[in-house]
């Protein structure tokens, strides 16, 4: 007998040997292993930060998964990702998880180049399906033999792509299970009791059982076949109409649930079950997210995403000051008590966004879509033709999934539709696929688009407002996550503006990265050279007089910003300067042309020399005084 408490699991054992081990523990093992994993959980996040709820919630169906399956061969894929903690514990990581979400240390998604066991990249929601499906139909190709699963959560079946790929899927007859972690929203009612009580003899091991050898016995000959039609068309109908599980039928999967999400046995039994079933398979669980920390149970939203927490109480160690989130959403409601054409979207961030303010006040004017941008930006266009003034919050990393509306539903007729563009910027330990490099160039693509950028909490204020009132067309008015800095500036009008006089070089940035350009330009002046610092207010269109101006005098110059380097604005600053016959010395400091990991933003821009004594040093090499002048 396999006793998992006296195994020393090494990481290196783990990443080898945790597969046959969890295939062979005993129930009780493995009932074992949650609660440990459920504590070591806890104590992680409390220290790093991270998704807790959603883990919490996903523990016994996680060990459940990987007592079944080898996902070094066998393909799960995540929906989002967040709660794949427990995954990366079994897989090789359980060793490296007090470097969760920390730079240089475990991601807190998936992420392929990590490990082996992670199938696919797993950020943004709704697409685990038609991912799966994908490497279902690849299998089938090239003739190979592993199973795939797609995990996804009620809250991405709220995300019109999900329903794409179920679609999809269930009309592909090709073997793949889904299994559906349902940990809040009811998907159709049940019906009362004897639906209760048919869906739990329906999952019983021995029903199982007989199941899989009656369908072959009868599948053996032709009056077996004629019988088994007849019944099964009966048991349809029945089915229909006692249990939550027609929609799925109708798409064409096989529906097996609900199972209680926490039964580490009986889920177990099921996936062994749906495993040999050669056709798409739906398997529902019902889980509590939170599970096992009485704080997260009673506030899991509070405990989806958490900053580092006394692991006792639940209580943050360190209280969070002002944010620009925070700002945006008071002023919105500020703004919207002044004029009833005012309404607020989100998809699915309510607290993320800041608007819960918001939504207690003017419940009639919010309106939260799901986890679908697309439909979020269609509906604000139809909102803005019939007259209202509607102001969609989403995060800029989420708001690349409404490119195409932007274009076609707001931009080509000129809809006032305000774009609330939220985490601009790095965002810190969520990495590649949450931070905001791209909507500096995304947004500046589209036609009769303006696009603000506030650096300080007063700014944002002042820029919501014109943004709302003063400014036609679409518009967006991008800020970072978290608070200001050193600049408390009130301005906002003026398309862009010098906070520096100086004669050496021009130093341009705009949002809170005006805060880095100030410190680079004290550390010049410890050098001897005078650093004229240019702040951009509007980014698109982009008003290039006041830089160009600058030039002219210092002849060389230095545009830092949090974005990718292909279509940032330092291009365009670049571009507009030759097109002038202006002829200077220019550096562009950005986020580069690859994807920028997880960790602090003070460490990433310490790599990506985007902090003071970085821009400092490029300033020099610029001038011919530093480093690439020798």
């Amino acid at each position: 007998m396999i006793s998992w408490r006296n195994m020393e699991l090494t990481n290196s054992t783990l990443k080898q040997e945790y597969e046959p081990v969890l295939s062979r523990m005993t129930d009780q093992e493995g009932e074992a292993l949650c609660a440990r994993l459920r504590r070591e959980l806890v104590e992680h996040v409390s220290q790093t930060g991270g998704h807790l709820a959603s883990n919490l919630g996903s523990v016994e169906l996680t060990v459940a998964i990987h007592r079944v399956f080898d996902t070094a061969v066998d393909r799960l894929v995540f929906d989002v990702g967040h709660q794949c903690y427990v995954h990366k514990m079994l897989t090789g990581r359980q060793e490296r998880m007090d470097t969760l979400r920390q730079y240089g240390g475990v991601a807190g998604f998936p992420k392929p180049n990590e490990s082996v066991h992670d199938a696919f990249i797993a950020g943004h929601a709704s697409n685990s399906v038609a991912v799966a499906l994908g490497m279902a139909r690849a299998r089938s190709m090239l003739g190979e033999s592993y199973k795939v699963i797609a995990l996804i959560g009620d809250g991405a079946l709220t995300g019109g792509l999900a329903y794409e790929g179920l679609s999809n899927a269930g009309d592909s007859g090709s073997q793949i299970l889904v299994i559906l972690n349902d940990n809040g929203m009811s998907i159709t009612p049940n019906v009362g009791g004897v639906a209760d009580h048919l869906a739990r003899q329906r999952l019983k091991p021995q029903y199982l059982t007989f199941k899989k050898h009656y369908r072959r016995i009868m599948n053996a000959t032709k009056a077996g076949r004629a019988v088994y039609r007849v019944t099964h068309r009966v048991k349809q109908a029945l089915k229909q109409s006692l249990l939550p599980c027609s929609m799925f039928e109708d798409m064409g999967f096989r529906y097996l649930g609900p199972v209680d999400g926490h039964n580490l046995p009986l889920l177990t039994k099921i996936l062994r079950y749906a495993k040999d079933i050669d056709e798409p398979v739906l398997l529902h669980v019902k889980t509590v997210k939170g599970k096992g920390f009485l704080p997260a149970e009673e506030n899991p939203d509070a405990f989806h995403g958490v900053a580092p927490f006394d692991p006792l109480t639940g209580k943050p160690r360190r209280e969070a000051g002002e944010n620009f989130s925070a700002v945006f959403g008071r002023t919105l409601t500020r703004l919207a008590g002044q004029d009833r054409r005012v309404c607020a979207v989100t998809a699915a961030m309510t607290g993320g966004t800041g608007l819960e303010k918001f939504a207690q006040r003017f419940p009639d004017r919010f309106f939260d879509v799901g986890i679908a941008e697309g439909c979020a930006v269609s509906m604000a266009a139809g909102m803005a033709k019939q007259g209202a003034i509607p102001v969609f919050a989403v995060y800029s990393t989420f708001l690349q999934r409404a490119y195409d509306m932007l274009l076609h539903d707001t931009a080509i007729d000129n809809l006032h539709v305000v774009l609330g563009v939220d985490r601009a910027g790095l965002v810190g330990e969520d990495g590649e696929t949450h931070h905001g490099l791209y909507d500096a160039a995304y947004l500046d693509s589209i036609p009769n688009m303006t696009v603000l950028s506030p650096s300080s909490f007063a700014e944002l204020e002042v820029m919501l407002e014109r943004a709302l009132f003063r400014i036609s067309g679409p518009v967006a008015v991008r800020y970072p996550r978290g608070g200001e800095g050193r600049y408390l500036g009130t301005g906002g009008e003026d398309p862009a503006v010098i906070l520096r006089w100086g004669q050496d070089i021009t130093l341009v940035s705009y949002g809170v990265q005006i805060n880095q350009i100030l410190d680079a330009a004290d550390l010049l002046e410890q050098q001897g050279v005078q650093a004229e610092v240019v702040k951009l207010n509007q980014l698109t269109p982009l008003v290039p007089d006041l830089v160009e101006l600058s030039v002219r005098k210092t002849g060389a110059l230095l545009i830092a910003e949090e974005q990718g380097a292909r279509g940032c604005v330092g291009q365009r600053l670049a571009a507009r300067l030759e097109l002038a016959g202006l002829p200077a010395k220019v550096c562009l400091v950005n986020c580069g042309e690859s994807f920028v990991s997880h960790g602090a933003s003070a460490l990433l821009r310490r790599d990506l020399s985007l902090d003071g004594a970085g821009l400092a040093m490029k300033a020099l090499e610029v001038l011919g005084r530093g480093k690439a002048a020798t």
